[in-house]
């Protein structure tokens, strides 16, 4: 029976509807073509036959490209989570083939992923030598995306956020620090500000990043710019920097543990608060292993930090 606005959806198949994702995703018909394996032509075919049962251009040709229409990107948006779902359903049926039952697959962002997370997971696995783990650290809109698709069990990162899309679980609040050379002044200081920053070589986040907005935030409610000398995507790459006696820096708490023997960590005012969360995909009920993990990452974050040098 056709559907009424006249598109039968019998007649449109899950590999057009893959065609159509791909080109979405890809620049180029050549690039798509690639993506999927398939001809150029296929991909072209593929997508005429497309906006020809659905009575839809979806793509403006002009200069030999393909320019997704607004109705494209509209249409787009509801078929990302059915692929999201088959990347899932193709991960999980794999680890059963291969018998990993006993498999945990996590995703982070890198404050959290290269920190506490592979302390959680080193004790995760000395009391549990028969499990695997795929493990993997990305930028925040990944994260989100592999736990809504279902293609990792665990997300965690650090967001002031919630999202509709997955489960959220708050795991810890914090503030943002800052971490000083051991014989500046500043390390007898009981806390730092933007205007104590002023003059030192600092070291800051990407100013369209999450944490960058919320560094760059605090200098402005204090009235001071914020002018790194150096300035860098991620918290534990400032830290390496300061490690190496660049400057100083603004960082998460969790980071600053990265910092060496010659650094102080000192709280940052005016306050700038982080939470460190755990996403899990809706719907889905916790497995013991990944409850297990969960209860890792809370003693980890719960660990004290390292005392300052003497």
């Amino acid at each position: 029976m056709t559907e009424r606005g006249g598109v039968n959806p019998a007649d449109i198949s899950l590999r057009m509807l893959e065609i159509f994702a791909t080109m979405m995703r890809c620049a180029t018909t050549v690039e798509a073509a690639e993506a999927l394996k398939i001809s150029q032509p296929a991909i072209s075919a593929g997508l005429r036959q497309l906006e020809t049962q659905l009575d839809l251009v979806l793509f403006d040709r002009t200069a030999r490209r393909l320019t997704p229409t607004a109705e494209a990107r509209a249409l787009y948006e509801e078929i990302r989570p059915i692929f999201g779902l088959i990347r899932g359903f193709a991960v999980r049926a794999q680890d059963m083939k291969l018998g990993l039952s006993g498999r945990l697959r996590i995703i982070s962002t890198p404050p959290l992923g290269h920190t506490v997370g592979p302390r959680a997971l080193e004790r995760l696995l000395a009391a549990s030598p028969d499990i695997s783990v795929s493990y993997d650290v990305r930028r925040l809109d990944a994260v989100l995306e592999a736990v809504q698709s279902g293609t990792v069990d665990i997300g965690i990162a650090l967001t002031q956020e919630r999202s509709d899309l997955v489960d959220t679980q708050v795991l810890q609040e914090a503030q943002m620090v800052a971490l000083v050379p051991a014989d500046s002044p500043l390390a007898a200081r009981p806390h730092v500000a933007p205007a104590d920053l002023a003059g030192q070589p600092l070291i800051g986040l990407e100013q369209e990043s999450n944490l960058g907005r919320l560094v760059r935030s605090a200098f402005d409610r204090d009235g001071e710019p914020y002018a790194p000398r150096v300035e860098v995507r991620y918290c534990e790459t400032a830290t390496m920097l300061v490690n190496a006696g660049l400057g100083v820096t603004v960082v998460d708490p969790w980071s600053a543990r990265l910092a060496g023997p010659g650094l102080v960590e000192r709280p940052f005012l005016p306050p700038c608060a982080v939470r460190a969360v755990l996403f899990t995909r809706k719907g889905v009920p916790h497995t013991s292993l990944m409850d297990r993990f969960t209860a890792q990452l809370h003693a980890c974050l719960n660990d004290p930090p390292s005392k300052d040098p003497t």
